[in-house]
């Protein structure tokens, strides 16, 4: 049976606000059908579209976390689209980095050992202000998100997170810059 999601579901699912979904309807940009005069959106279908959205545009992308697994996950959902993607698992090893290379994204854990991702966001504001960053955190109320969101504006995914958030903090941030 075919999983349909109502607006608010999608955008929830998108990390969008009802009115982007509306807006993208009315365009004819996006896939769904209509169930009496209310629209539905097929989540297999909403996957595809994220993928074909995300092929074609290619990003610079730095992950730091100091979990493997979520690094491999966000490494190998995004090199399958075709972005170049280059990993770090500690803040130093981000920091120096960024120092070192041009990106066009950065995830960024805000928990980890040593220097945590807010001071090290701080350190990336300071080297280069304008550079986009996605703070990851299961810690969305936490003081270390205050302490990020102190240092500008910022995308946020929260965990647990799967292939789809991935794929759509990408691709918000690729129409923001496109």
């Amino acid at each position: 049976m075919t999983e349909l999601m109502t607006v608010e579901e999608v955008a929830s699912y998108l990390r969008l606000t009802k009115r982007s979904i509306y807006r993208m309807l009315k365009r004819g940009k996006f896939p769904a059908i209509k169930v009496g005069n209310r629209w539905r959106f097929e989540k297999n279908s909403i996957d595809e579209w994220l993928h074909q959205k995300s092929v074609g545009t290619r990003a610079e992308i730095l992950v730091v976390d100091d979990e493997k697994a979520v690094r491999s996950l966000i490494k190998k959902t995004l090199e399958e689209l075709g972005h170049r993607v280059t990993v770090a698992g500690a803040a130093s090893e981000g920091l120096e980095l960024v120092k070192q290379a041009d990106f066009d994204l950065i995830f960024l854990d805000l928990k980890m050992p040593g220097v945590d991702g807010a001071e090290l966001f701080r350190q990336i504001r300071i080297i280069k202000p304008k550079l986009p960053v996605t703070i990851i955190t299961g810690y969305p109320d936490s003081e270390m998100m205050t302490q990020a969101l102190a240092q500008g504006p910022l995308g946020v995914m929260s965990k647990p997170f799967g292939e789809s958030d991935i794929i759509a903090a990408v691709n918000s941030f690729l129409r923001i810059n496109a």
